[in-house]
C-alpha cells in the first residue's frame, strides 16, 4: 500500500472535503477522489460518506483514521530516529583498543568526538589487537584500533584496515644501564639480556621483533600491564620494548632509546571495521577525528 494514500485520508478526514485535501497536498479533486476509492478497495469498507457539500467518515472511516494516524506517525518517529543517526546526534558507537592506544590516542579522539556529538553513546574496551578483530567479526565492536608489525597484519581476517600511523618501537633501560647512555642501540647488542614481556612466548609479544634478527631473547620475567613492566625494568630485571605511544607515560628512572633504523620494527596502526557491513555514521564522524589525534601525537 503507498502510504500517500494515507495522507490523503487523513487530509481528507481534516477538511471534510475532497476539493480542500487536494488543495493542501497538490492534487486535483479528481485524483484525491481516486485515491479515497483505491482505499476504500483496498480496505473493503467504505470510509466516507459523499454528502451534497463535502464528505464525512463513515463509522469503518473513524477506525481506519486512528489506525492511520498510528501508522503515518510511527513513520515520521522512524524518519526522525534514522536522520539523527545520519547526522550522528543519536546512535552508539562501540569502540575498542590495545593498552597504549589508551594513553594519548584514543583518548584525544574521543574527547574530540564527544565535544561534536554529545548524544552519541560511546563505549570502550581495552585488549589484544587479536580479540577485537574477532569481536568486530562477531558484530560485537564497530571499530576497533588495533596494531601489529606489518608482517603480522595479513592475520587479521575478515576486517578492513584504515592507517592511522606508524610508530617506533624503543628499547626501555634503567638509569643505570650500561647502554643508556647511547643514543641508538643495535638490536644484536642485547642478544644476551634479561627481557621482560607480557607473555613468556617471545611470538605473542613486542620482542617477536627479536626472532627476525635471529635470536631468542631470554624473558626473565612476565608482566602484562605496562606499569608492572615499567616497575620490573626500573628495579633493573630487565629490559622491555616500549611502543611509540606509551613513551608519554614512562616513570623517572627509566630512559628510552631508539633502535638503529636497520634494526627499528615499525608497528603499524590501524582503524579496523568489519568487512562487508556498512559502516556507522558515528564510525564515519570518528575517523577523521582518530588521524587527527594520530597527527597531533606525531607533530
Amino acid at each position: 500500500m503507498d502510504t500517500a494514500w494515507l495522507e490523503v485520508f487523513r487530509s481528507v478526514a481534516r477538511h471534510g472535503s475532497f476539493t480542500a485535501a487536494g488543495a493542501e497536498l497538490g492534487f486535483t479533486q479528481s485524483a484525491v477522489s481516486r485515491q479515497i476509492a483505491a482505499l476504500e478497495a483496498e480496505f473493503g469498507a467504505p470510509l466516507f460518506d459523499r454528502l451534497p457539500r463535502g464528505v464525512r467518515l463513515t463509522e469503518q472511516g473513524l477506525h481506519a483514521l486512528a489506525h492511520a494516524n498510528a501508522a503515518l506517525d510511527r513513520l515520521a518517529a522512524a524518519r526522525r530516529d534514522l536522520a539523527a543517526l545520519r547526522d550522528v546526534r543519536a546512535g552508539r558507537l562501540r569502540l575498542g583498543s590495545f593498552a597504549t592506544a589508551g594513553a594519548a590516542l584514543v583518548p584525544r579522539a574521543l574527547a574530540a568526538f564527544r565535544a561534536r556529538h554529545p548524544d552519541v553513546a560511546v563505549s570502550h574496551s581495552e585488549g589484544f589487537s587479536r580479540d577485537h578483530v574477532a569481536a568486530l567479526r562477531a558484530g560485537d565492536l564497530d571499530l576497533a584500533v588495533v596494531s601489529g608489525y606489518r608482517e603480522e597484519l595479513e592475520v587479521f581476517e575478515a576486517v578492513d584496515l584504515a592507517p592511522v600511523l606508524d610508530e617506533q618501537v624503543l628499547v626501555a633501560l634503567p638509569a643505570g644501564h650500561r647502554l643508556a647512555r647511547r643514543r641508538t642501540l643495535r638490536l644484536a647488542e642485547l642478544e644476551g639480556e634479561p627481557w621482560i614481556a607480557g607473555s613468556s612466548s617471545p611470538e605473542d609479544t613486542l620482542i617477536s621483533a627479536c626472532l627476525r634478527k635471529g635470536f631468542r631473547p631470554r624473558i626473565e620475567f612476565v608482566a602484562k600491564e605496562w606499569v608492572a613492566k615499567f616497575g620490573f625494568v626500573t628495579a633493573g630485571f630487565g629490559l622491555t620494548l616500549v611502543p611509540e605511544l606509551a613513551a608519554g607515560a614512562l616513570p623517572a628512572g627509566l630512559v628510552l632509546r631508539p633502535l638503529h633504523r636497520d634494526d627499528a620494527p615499525i608497528r603499524t596502526v590501524h582503524a579496523a571495521t568489519a568487512r562487508g557491513a556498512a559502516r556507522t555514521p558515528a564510525v564515519e564522524a570518528f575517523l577523521p577525528l582518530l588521524r587527527e589525534a594520530a597527527r597531533g601525537l606525531c607533530d
